[in-house]
């Protein structure tokens, strides 16, 4: 049941199954670190009684901020803002979770000031063409991960995510069509694999074992992530909770549909197959009532995200147990917006998700 406590294999434990999805806001301020606005939002969140609150991605090198006013977690002077937001979120009794990323080639010139670098040299269109990263980018980046890790564990959150979903850098290297280097970090799945496996490595050294990390993961083409294959996404999450992964985050976008490659079967049960009983499956994709999450949790799943529902309905979790309970559904306007905590900017960026935001 999604009001069931959820303990993951390093023994951490939420008061709930229910997960907040991470969510771009653009409401940090504009060198990363964190404003009130940040912490109203997620707070509120905690206090409505999400088991798992995880902020929106934070990027952990200037060269791989994806948009302007994203959470920072690139340097040490950022703590004190990361203090304030994991006693928030503790305080209300939540686990908090930080998400992790580079945007590499979704990292514009514009706004890093330098040129964006991905597996390989590619372009998407209308965008700048990026490098091919170095081996000495590779090492600098993953000790980039690293270092955030143990910044965000300084700063008293439960745990991390890895973005390798969604066409960010983690998921270029695993990308077949993006990223076709001839070296040991490309070419075969094991190859690229590599990247995201040295990462989540290079973290589970770093932090104490009571700390969570994991690896959000897209299972097919969707979007920005391209160039995936379902079978090796299969693998890779295998492989990530041999090298320490305490949960895998499925990103579904609509998790009422069945996979791809195989539209007789949904990712679910196959990732709940894959990888090991004690690692937690996490599950996102357009969730909106109890229902729709007890759906995902009878097949296997041991967690559900909810994105934009939680916009909608801060204390999600806390109505479940309300009999006859129905979620407030889109549009809202700016003003209800404002009311469940979203600053004037967030609320104005989720016009991008049509018939969200009433005229």
């Amino acid at each position: 049941m999604i009001l069931d406590p959820l303990v993951f294999r390093n023994g951490a434990r939420a008061r709930n199954r229910a997960w907040l999805a991470p969510m771009t806001n653009q409401q940090s301020h504009p060198d990363g670190s964190l404003s009130d606005d940040d912490l109203r939002w997620l707070e509120m969140r905690a206090r409505g009684g999400f088991g798992v609150v995880e902020t929106c991605a934070a990027h952990v090198a200037l060269d791989g901020q994806g948009w302007p006013r994203a959470l920072g977690v690139y340097d040490d002077r950022l703590l004190p803002g990361l203090r304030r937001l994991a006693a928030a979120l503790a305080g209300h009794g939540a686990l908090g979770v930080v998400q992790l990323f580079h945007g590499g080639l979704r990292s514009p010139r514009s706004l890093t000031g330098v040129a964006p670098l991905s597996a390989t040299a590619y372009e998407v269109p209308g965008t700048e063409r990026a490098r091919a990263a170095t081996e000495t980018d590779i090492t600098r980046i993953i000790g980039q991960f690293r270092d955030a890790a143990a910044r965000c564990s300084m700063a008293g959150f439960a745990g991390i995510e890895l973005h390798g979903a969604h066409g960010f850098l983690i998921g270029q290297f695993l990308s077949a069509s993006i990223n076709t280097r001839t070296d040991g970090w490309g070419g075969s799945l094991e190859g690229r694999a590599r990247f995201a496996r040295e990462i989540m490595r290079a973290v589970r050294a770093a932090v104490p074992e009571r700390f969570v990390i994991g690896m959000r993961l897209s299972p097919e083409d969707h979007g920005n992530a391209v160039g995936l294959d379902l079978d090796e996404s299969l693998e890779v999450a295998r492989w990530l909770c041999s090298d320490g992964a305490d949960f895998i985050h499925l990103s579904l976008w609509d998790a009422s549909i069945n996979t791809r490659k195989r539209p007789d079967e949904h990712p679910v049960p196959l990732f709940r197959t894959a990888i090991p009983r004690e690692a937690v499956l996490v599950a996102a994709g357009g969730r909106w009532t109890g229902s729709d999450a007890e759906s995902l949790l009878g097949m296997g799943a041991d967690a559900v995200a909810v994105g934009r529902a939680a916009i909608a309905n801060p204390d999600w979790p806390k109505r479940q147990s309300e009999s006859g309970w129905l979620p407030r559904r889109p549009p809202l306007t700016l003003a209800e917006l404002r009311e469940r905590g979203l600053s004037e900017r967030f609320a104005t960026y989720m016009r991008n998700w049509p018939g969200f935001v009433a005229p």
